[in-house]
């Protein structure tokens, strides 16, 4: 069975775990990172030497790396759905899965970290600001490509919308206020429209630090993954 290490809050075990419930795959979450620990095992350290999450393990291969991870499913249990069939629709997964690597995750990110991960008494508004407006100028780029299109590759989703939607969930789920993005914000409707969607990303993250790690340790406790 698929094992899929990390934890259901980490940003970057999200989109492993909505890829594998929205291939309907069986796997087990062995959890670990944060309060949960096991990274320093010598077990884990087989699986990934970087001592990092997420990690998968599939019978006896393993892999680690988030996107690569989520390719790697795509590809061998949903070729022709989530993974294109057309090279040049797969490219196009391909480039917006990077994109959001490399241009829309870290401003959000650390637009989470600014808020939801800073104790209110020491955030500081000119940073949160910064922030949204870095994030709102990146997400504007999407919002343009998706002026003529429901999803990232065209007209169904794919594996391209995955990072992406994750970021994207964060982003608008932060409290305060930011820019309208009409067409970001209707194709993140749209998402929210998918129960792996609602069931594995759709999670109330909280509004401060204490809340969060609550909050997290309450979904692995109740097994809900």
């Amino acid at each position: 069975m698929l094992e899929i290490w990390g934890r259901p809050y980490s940003s970057n075990v999200i989109p492993v775990i909505w890829t594998a419930n929205e291939l309907g795959l069986d796997y087990t979450l062995q959890l670990a990172g944060g309060s949960f620990g096991k990274l320093d095992t010598p077990e884990y350290a087989k699986i990934n030497p970087n001592r990092m999450i997420p990690a998968i393990r599939d019978g006896e291969f393993a892999l680690w790396e988030s996107l690569s991870i989520v390719r790697y499913l795509c590809d061998r249990y949903g070729a022709g759905g989530l993974s294109p069939s057309n090279p040049q629709t797969r490219a196009m997964a391909d480039q917006w899965m990077e994109w959001s690597a490399s241009k829309a995750f870290m401003p959000v990110i650390y637009l989470f970290f600014a808020t939801v991960r800073t104790q209110p008494s020491v955030r500081d508004p000119s940073k949160i600001a910064a922030l949204r407006d870095e994030a709102h100028a990146a997400l504007s780029i999407l919002d343009s490509h998706l002026a003529q299109q429901a999803y990232v590759c065209g007209d169904r989703f794919t594996m391209g919308d995955i990072p992406l939607g994750c970021v994207a969930y964060r982003y608008f789920n932060v409290d305060l206020d930011r820019p309208a993005l009409p067409n970001v914000e209707a194709w993140y409707q749209r998402l929210a429209e998918r129960p792996a969607y609602q069931d594995h990303v759709m999670r109330h993250f909280g509004s401060n630090p204490d809340e969060w790690a609550a909050l997290e340790v309450a979904c692995a406790s109740e097994g809900v993954i």
